[in-house]
């Protein structure tokens, strides 16, 4: 049966959703299974992070529990659900087919379940088991157009490859499916073992149509869909479609080829066109939302639509474009007496910034400032604990979230408990936008954190990301308040209470010398906290406007050292490189890493920032997180170390409370810093920028220790250096840290 109903299938209403799966395949608890298909929380990997959202869940059925991949289509677009009420949804057409190929013998992955939100404009879901796959045919296509096919995939037959392409096409066509989407993305290929020829299966199936009838035109339509470049892999491609046959064979491979360029042609126009009407409608509408974000209020004005995401840990602003325009064309002149502040403090700061600059590595800086933020992780507080202690990390900054004054105690009994376990504890005071309208609500929650954790903490940041307006602050006068109202509650009079501000994030230092030179009555920070992220340029040692990370601490000291709203102290509150983790992770594609490359980053992080001496503290944001933590939280409760949580308890332990010099001079592409341990032994840190590259070490090397603390054999000076950074103990001999001042 082919129907998407009928004895075959089960349909019912659940949890505000409309499911359909086979009945040997139906859960025992369809409304619990709902549930966990629909929300990337259960997520256990991200497969596609775009459009539309691809990740896996483990899926339980009746007929025992299996990894299903979930492909969600988002209908927020007024074609989009046009569409969807006309035709039926993307999902809808996706699993009809599924099952139309199936019945005629094409291999694609097994449908699992069809799931519609009610909503018009709600998301809908086609579920699916997990394909056994070796790798995607785009892969090896790319391989094949850059003639590298024999490095990067060995043992593969590129000729059976396409062969089978061709065949698999050609039956396809015959069998009457006009797929309208056939690119290498959407092709799946498992090696059968050697001089057979790969099996083959298809997906992103929702574009595809059944029972036409294929002429030359549309069936080199389809062809062209796939990037075979190289002349002699086209033919082989199109003599395996057409089985070899001469008979009008020159023909059949001009419209092959005709199809081609005006394909790729007609790509080009489309961006190009669309491009000014993207721009423009980015201005007038506000960016989509992933689905499981909420829609701001309806009566919300452009100043009070940011929404809370549960699963980034942070706030979706809906305003568009225009709206946060209209907003800041109405704050001008807040934002001229901001301008003019930071221009008068530009020079100054700038001077000391050069002073500080030449100064940079003279005397050699103790590495002491190693931290950590941490929030409560209520499904497993002990593992949670546990993976904190194996760090050896001794500070720690607890994010509170004073709009949550509930949610208050969890945070206080972890702070105590961080304290009893001989961690040195600092608090993050984080605002909202209804905090920043209502002054009084602000200063209660402020002297109720007071109350409630000066007892566990002396060290308070009061800001978070105020150059955000999803943060709730849309001028820096608005957040001048804020502080003034925080310093005076935290304070009550202790003089051995701390409190930094403002916690612009990014390099913005026009922002950070704005706020912290704008006229402020009574208000003075003892120190600056900066949410420093350099993640948008990938590795630390980027540079952006000539800046890379030791330059960009350098300054955040020359503007705390100048301004005068502050003290010269300076914290780095937070920092990370996020992870190709879908809606989890807090940035975007272009930004996100691998879990390898985040592990490489913090290290290589943390040795430039506080290896300068101008920052006391950098505090990785955070320990269990998915998308960005240290720890990544499974569906099943358990709490996976990532790379990234084993290289900093290895930089703690073998650096921690030791000694940082300047970088020696060393091969170009490489990196090494002399160093003394905590225990006093001498070493050099060393990684290269990219790939392996050699450089000489000052003496041999009598041990060396990997990034994720592996043990290594001795070895040098001559040593391999690569990105992930490797501690080299050597022999005894000349001080190193004072030649390198």
């Amino acid at each position: 049966m082919t129907s998407s109903e009928g004895p075959r299938f089960a349909a019912e209403r659940v949890a505000g959703y409309r499911a359909v799966w086979p009945v040997e395949h139906r859960p025992e608890a369809p409304e619990e299974a709902v549930r966990r298909l629909v929300d990337p929380a259960h997520a256990r990997e991200t497969l596609h992070w775009g459009r539309n959202y691809l990740y896996t869940v483990d899926h339980r059925m009746r007929s025992g529990a299996v990894e299903a991949v979930v492909k969600q289509f988002r209908n927020q677009d007024v074609r989009v659900r046009w569409r969807r009420q006309v035709s039926g949804s993307k999902a809808e057409k996706s699993w009809k087919m599924a099952w139309r190929l199936l019945d005629a013998g094409f291999s694609t992955a097994e449908p699992l379940a069809w799931i519609e939100s009610e909503r018009p404009d709600g998301p809908s879901y086609f579920v699916t088991r997990r394909v056994e796959h070796d790798y995607e045919a785009r892969y090896l296509c790319r391989a094949l157009t850059a003639g590298t096919e024999a490095v990067d995939f060995p043992g593969v037959d590129a000729d059976l490859f396409l062969d089978a392409l061709g065949s698999m096409a050609r039956r396809l066509h015959d069998a009457g499916f006009w797929y309208r989407d056939l690119s290498a993305g959407n092709v799946l290929v498992r090696e059968t073992g050697v001089g057979s020829p790969p099996q083959l299966s298809l997906v992103d199936l929702n574009r595809v149509r059944a029972d036409r009838r294929l002429g030359w035109i549309r069936r080199s339509r389809d062809l062209c869909r796939l990037p075979i470049v190289r002349p002699e892999h086209q033919e082989r491609l199109l003599r395996a479609y057409w089985f070899g046959r001469e008979s009008a064979f020159a023909v059949k491979r001009l419209l092959y080829r005709v199809a081609q360029g005006t394909f790729l042609g007609r790509n080009r126009l489309k961006e190009a066109a669309r491009r000014p009407f993207r721009t423009l409608g980015s201005v007038l509408f506000a960016r989509k939302a992933y689905s499981h974000i909420p829609a701001a209020p309806g009566d919300a004005g452009a100043r009070d639509k940011a929404v809370w995401d549960h699963l980034s840990d942070q706030p979706h602003q809906h305003a568009t474009r225009g709206e946060r325009l209209r907003v800041r064309i109405a704050d001008a002149p807040i934002h001229l007496e901001a301008f003019a502040a930071a221009a008068v403090a530009a020079p100054r700061a700038w001077l000391r910034y050069r002073r500080l600059r030449s100064e940079r590595g003279v005397v050699p800086v103790r590495l002491d400032g190693i931290g950590l933020a941490v929030r409560p992780w209520a499904r497993d507080p002990e593992g949670a604990l546990a993976a904190l202690e194996e760090l050896r990390v001794p500070r720690l900054l607890v994010r509170l979230h004073p709009w949550e004054p509930e949610g208050l105690a969890a945070e206080e009994e972890l702070a105590a408990e961080l304290v009893r376990r001989g961690f040195e504890v600092a608090f993050a005071v984080p605002q909202t936008r209804e905090l920043v309208r209502d002054p009084g609500a602000w200063r209660a929650a402020v002297e109720r954190i007071a109350e409630r954790f000066l007892p566990h903490g002396r060290s308070f940041l009061v800001g978070q990301a105020i150059n955000r307006s999803k943060w709730g602050v849309w001028n820096y006068r608005e957040f001048l308040d804020l502080a003034e109202i925080a310093v005076d509650g935290l304070r009550r009079g202790d003089d051995g209470v701390e409190v930094f501000g403002p916690g612009v994030i990014d390099f913005e230092f026009q922002a950070l010398a704005a706020v912290l030179n704008m006229k402020a009555t009574g208000l003075r920070f003892d120190g600056v906290s900066s949410l420093l992220y350099v993640d948008r340029r990938g590795a630390p040692e980027s540079r952006q406007l000539g800046f890379d990370t030791e330059d960009k601490v350098t300054l955040l000291r020359a503007l705390a050292e100048t301004c005068r709203n502050a003290g010269p102290r300076c914290w780095i509150s937070e920092f990370n490189w996020p992870l190709w983790e879908g809606p989890h992770s807090p940035a975007g594609r272009d930004v996100s890493v691998g879990e390898e490359e985040q592990a490489d980053y913090l290290v290589r992080y943390y040795l430039a920032a506080l290896g300068t001496g101008h920052a006391e503290r950098a505090y990785w944001w955070q320990l269990v997180a998915r998308g960005y933590g240290l720890v990544d939280p499974q569906d099943d409760g358990l709490l996976r170390r990532r790379p990234a949580h084993r290289a900093l308890a290895t930089l703690s332990r073998t650096l921690g409370e030791g000694w940082l010099g300047a970088p020696l001079p060393s091969a170009p592409g490489t990196i090494l810093r002399p160093a003394i341990s905590p225990t006093g032994e001498p070493m050099v840190v060393g990684w290269s920028l990219e790939g392996e590259r050699t450089a000489r070490l000052p003496r041999r090397a009598l041990r060396a220790v990997g990034r994720d603390g592996e043990e290594l054999p001795g070895e040098g000076p001559e040593v391999s250096l690569r990105p992930a950074p490797r501690y080299f103990f050597l022999e005894a001999g000349e001080d190193l840290l004072r030649r390198s001042g």
